[in-house]
């Protein structure tokens, strides 16, 4: 798989990654190989590594489906699911909160702000919180990391890491529009979930995909799931 370097986020550290990673694999392929070893596997060095934060916002089906293609394209998860999540997903989908959690390569308690995502030693890809809450965009913004959620957040942006935030709230007063400012001005990616409707969304299902699909595209995930524009 080809490393990517995310667009507009600590590009002379992506850079550094990129050759680390040409480096183990030239190593991997020209390293000599025992006749048990099965050539046919996929080489999985530095896998992609994507933290998803699904708060109590309103469209979890959009955290939902964020996994749902992240696994169909063998993207690795670390997923954190906040208590409102879990009331949210009840209230507006049929998914239970062990089914969603079970779309993840890992599952991350809110309150366990030991764990590996935790450090910015722990190398991701990046991280998405789908939907994100205002109060959760509120502690990004201000630093505030009371939760896992906001600490892997912060973690994201000092190592300049790609973070967006996909922000699911309805009129937006000034202090809404001044949070968004300040977490842009930090590095993260305000991602309203705005459908693309050049697409032709058949139905909700398409409408929902078509903006998963371009959050992940924004970050350097390519992926078929929504229309690209291709002109007149």
């Amino acid at each position: 798989m080809p490393y990517h370097i995310p667009r507009g986020f600590g590009r002379e550290v992506h850079l550094a990654r990129r050759a680390e990673y040409e480096f183990a694999l030239r190593d991997e392929q020209n390293r000599p190989r025992s006749k048990a070893e099965d050539r046919s596997s996929p080489l999985r060095i530095m896998d992609r590594t994507i933290v998803v934060a699904i708060t109590g916002a309103s469209g979890v089906i959009f955290g939902i489906r964020t996994l749902e293609l992240l696994r169909e394209l063998g993207v690795r998860t670390h997923l954190v699911l906040s208590a409102a999540a879990k009331i949210t997903i009840s209230q507006e989908t049929d998914w239970t909160s062990g089914r969603v959690v079970a779309l993840a390569d890992s599952h991350h308690d809110p309150k366990d702000i030991a764990a590996p995502i935790a450090s910015g030693s722990f190398q991701t890809e990046g991280m998405i919180v789908v939907p994100c809450s205002i109060k959760t965009l509120s502690a990004i913004a201000n630093s505030f990391a009371a939760d896992l959620i906001s600490r892997a957040a912060d973690v994201t942006l000092k190592e300049g890491r790609p973070l967006l935030l996909v922000v699911r709230e309805t009129p937006l007063h000034r202090n809404h529009l001044r949070l968004m400012d300040l977490a842009a001005r930090a590095g993260a990616v305000i991602f309203p979930p705005v459908p693309a409707f050049y697409g032709r969304p058949e139905n909700l299902d398409d409408l929902i995909t078509g903006i998963v699909g371009r959050a992940l595209y924004r970050m350097d995930i390519d992926n078929s799931a929504y229309h690209r524009w291709k002109g007149t």
